[in-house]
């Protein structure tokens, strides 16, 4: 099997095996990490439109984990700021699309 079968492969395995989210499941409302995991595997497909359209600080978060590993292997000089405002972008994301997600009845 090919290294590009059998990232498909699980691609495919994690879109069947999505985890089930506790507040969506209990409360019937979701949380404002619902889609996470939708927008993750859509960028994994390559599908970056879906992924923006799903959860818009999926593309962001990813960006910033890669940059983190960057980091922690390289030590940047001004890594940690860098990481900070990064932080403080993809929670600002996170903030505004729920809040809008709450305004247009969204989130039950």
């Amino acid at each position: 099997m090919t290294l590009l079968g059998m990232y498909i492969n699980f691609v495919e395995w994690l879109e069947a095996h999505m985890l089930t989210c506790p507040s969506k499941k209990y409360l019937h409302i979701d949380c404002p990490g619902c889609g996470l995991q939708r927008g993750i595997v859509a960028l994994m497909k390559g599908d970056v439109a879906e992924s923006l359209s799903v959860y818009p600080a999926a593309l962001p978060i990813v960006l910033m984990f890669g940059y983190l590993i960057l980091y922690l292997l390289f030590r940047f000089k001004k890594g940690e700021i860098y990481l900070r405002y990064m932080f403080i972008g993809c929670s600002s994301i996170i903030l505004v699309h729920y809040i809008y997600r709450l305004i247009t009845r969204q989130i039950f």
